[in-house]
């Protein structure tokens, strides 16, 4: 039977850095993982959206995760990304998952086909057999043109598989649906401008993009809600965070912002796989202006002493 897939911290959807030819730049990709590692996010995911799987092969995709998890070396869970337009093409990403032994699959709706609940169940539990490992579901209507609705939570919901969600609606009342009628599978935050949302409705997770860049800083707010139960706390950093954050899920770049953010870091991420191109100097200035205020604000806040009582 497979084991129970605690799915608990900050989960990073790593970026794929590539050349100037767009091939991956696998120096720059270890780089980016160890420096994760480093300070400290609990797991890592290869092959999201990210990742800009949209625009690899299986065969690159499944190299990158074996190559991922040769970085990792266990010391962090590994999840392997699974979503694509063809049920096949993830049926061999999730075979190649189990095979080379990672933690978890994230499992997302086809996109552009527009499958109805019991189509959209069946394609999933297709992945989830082929898998037969812990499986985070990935709600995202917003790109794949349908919601995981109850119809398909509840057939899904019978794998022993199914540990969690990764939410990515927008829909606070779907995080109320969630955590209410679905207290057995574990509610991750997939939005990033609602995590302080998430953690009061119980959510123990965030898989967020932006920890690529500013790792500690999502550590902070996990650790001050979901750790701690200082909302106090963690709505000052949400505070100093929802600059960032409503220019990564309202300014339409959000890969060219991950991977500016990057580089910034000193890790040359590189530029995206066509359609996409790179942030020009406004968006690059004001990025950089926001990055800067928010890791210091939040610095701040993490090195304040307690007042003393009395």
């Amino acid at each position: 039977m497979t084991p129970f897939f605690n799915v608990e911290g900050i989960y990073t959807p790593v970026v794929t850095p590539m050349t100037a030819d767009h091939a991956v730049n696998w120096d720059a990709l270890a780089k980016i993982v160890e420096n994760l590692i480093d300070k400290g996010v609990h797991g890592v995911i290869s092959g999201g959206s990210t990742g800009e799987n949209y625009a690899q092969t299986v065969e690159e995709r499944i190299a990158a995760a074996l190559f991922t998890k040769d970085v990792v070396n266990g010391r962090v869970p590994l999840v392997v990304g699974t979503g694509a337009m063809m049920t096949p093409d993830s049926i061999a990403l999730a075979t190649a998952a189990r095979e080379m032994g990672a933690d978890a699959i994230l499992l997302a709706t086809p996109p552009y086909s527009v499958p109805t609940e019991r189509e959209n169940a069946l394609n999933a539990l297709a992945i989830d057999k082929a898998a037969d490992l812990p499986v985070i579901l990935y709600n995202y209507p917003g790109r794949m043109g349908v919601h995981m609705g109850e119809e398909f939570l509840d057939r899904v919901g019978r794998s022993r598989n199914i540990c969690a969600i990764k939410e990515s609606s927008g829909d606070i009342n779907r995080v109320h649906l969630l955590a209410r009628d679905y207290p057995h599978i574990q509610l991750s935050c997939g939005m990033d401008d609602q995590a302080l949302e998430f953690f009061v409705w119980g959510a123990r997770s965030w898989i967020c993009a932006g920890s690529n860049f500013l790792p500690e800083e999502h550590i902070a707010l996990y650790q001050a809600c979901a750790v701690e139960g200082n909302f106090d706390k963690g709505r000052r950093i949400m505070s100093a965070m929802m600059p960032l954050m409503r220019i990564l899920e309202q300014g339409g770049k959000f890969i060219q912002c991950v991977k500016h953010g990057v580089t910034m870091n000193g890790i040359d991420a590189g530029p995206m796989r066509p359609p996409l191109k790179g942030l020009n100097k406004d968006d690059k200035r004001a990025l950089e202006q926001v990055i800067r205020v928010a890791r210091t604000t939040i610095s701040e806040i993490e090195n304040e002493q307690p007042k003393a009582k009395g």
